[in-house]
């Protein structure tokens, strides 16, 4: 599975502009929102998972944040934002890895994940995942972790998922996770059409 999903999401980003998929984002102000209120400062240090060519870097970077990482599974969508930042495609982390078999060597204070869960259909990949994710927040870390709602798509980039809201969300992070606020959020793609999103917040106890 490992092999098969990295072979399409570098596909993906290989021959795909960025405004090209329904994904594409300009302004992650929702994502930027709930990392305020989780009081992040440029002092803190983000994960952005599953981050391919997000403009998450860009904005977190542009505040003042020296300490970002974006793990995804496409080398591709991490030298295309390399590309993009110009003389500052060196000012974040890149790691290329699959966050079902990825084993964080060093803690973050906040993670983030607008685009990777919902695609863990399996419940042995969601339970690694959490299992990233237990490792990589300390006690009093924050998660935001976006997915598709009860009322989103039901596949992506030809790809099945599974929607949450931010009950059920919580309900698979499991008790080390304390869920702090939901925002529902209607993405629209390039080509104009809604996307239902929830957006949760999380503090790990």
């Amino acid at each position: 599975m490992d092999g098969d999903r990295s072979g399409h999401w570098e596909a993906v980003y290989s021959t795909k502009r960025e405004s090209d998929v329904s994904w594409f984002q300009q302004d992650p102000a929702t994502s930027l929102a709930l990392m305020a209120s989780a009081g992040a400062t440029a002092a803190s240090s983000v994960i952005d998972i599953g981050g391919g060519a997000s403009r998450l870097v860009d904005a977190l970077l542009a505040r003042g944040y020296d300490d970002v990482t974006v793990l995804d599974l496409s080398a591709a969508a991490l030298a295309t934002v390399r590309r993009r930042l110009g003389p500052d495609g060196d000012s974040f982390q890149g790691i290329v890895a699959d966050i079902t078999t990825w084993r964080p060597r060093r803690r973050y204070d906040v993670w983030h994940d607008r685009a990777a869960f919902h695609f863990l259909t399996d419940a042995a990949e969601r339970a690694a995942y959490v299992a990233a994710l237990r490792a990589a927040l300390p006690p009093d870390g924050h998660a935001v972790i976006a997915t598709f709602a009860l009322d989103g798509p039901e596949r992506c980039s030809g790809l099945p998922v599974t929607r949450y809201d931010g009950e059920s969300l919580a309900a698979v992070l499991g008790d080390d996770f304390e869920r702090l606020e939901t925002v529902a959020h209607s993405h629209v793609t390039p080509w104009g059409a809604p996307q239902s999103f929830q957006f949760s917040l999380f503090r790990r106890v």
